[in-house]
């Protein structure tokens, strides 16, 4: 038997006015997106933005349902229509924020599994990396320079 060891590198921002102007515009979709979620049931707001190499920005927010299964992220609900109405056009960056009602969420926010896997389908199809920025409603923001990062060991199309 031999062990490996995984590492990941991310950058951290101490707040929104620390990043580029570009990525800080991102998210500031993404916080506006945010304000748009419906999240009757968990009380838990997420916004996403996706930035298109051909200078569209495509946004998400989370959508709850009675039926608690149905509902569906705000990366996912992002991303998808970017699939949908910008099909073959390369992502280059995700914006993602996250805020309770019921709380100050200060840290920096990641994507749940399923959506980490979707996105990972997306940046492995375009044999591009997508550089993903991460912040909760307020304080710090994580940024990382692959999808790949935050879910290794994946699986992708090449296996099937």
């Amino acid at each position: 038997m031999k062990e490996q060891k995984i590492t990941t590198t991310y950058e951290v921002y101490p707040n929104l006015e620390a990043l580029p102007a570009e990525a800080r515009f991102l998210m500031q979709k993404a916080i506006a997106a945010r304000e748009q979620a419906y999240a009757p049931y968990s009380k838990f707001k997420v916004g996403a933005a996706v930035a298109l190499e051909n200078g569209v920005i495509v946004i998400g927010s989370n959508q709850e349902n009675a039926a608690y299964p149905t509902g569906l992220c705000a990366e996912r609900v992002a991303v998808f229509s970017a699939g949908a109405n910008h099909p073959g056009v390369t992502i280059t960056q995700i914006a993602i924020t996250a805020a309770a009602s019921d709380y100050e969420l200060s840290e920096p926010v990641t994507s749940c599994g399923a959506c980490r896997q979707a996105l990972l389908e997306y940046e492995h199809n375009q044999d591009s990396l997508i550089e993903i920025f991460f912040m909760g409603a307020s304080g710090t923001v994580v940024k990382t320079k692959s999808v790949a990062n935050l879910l290794p060991l994946n699986f992708n199309s090449s296996y099937l």
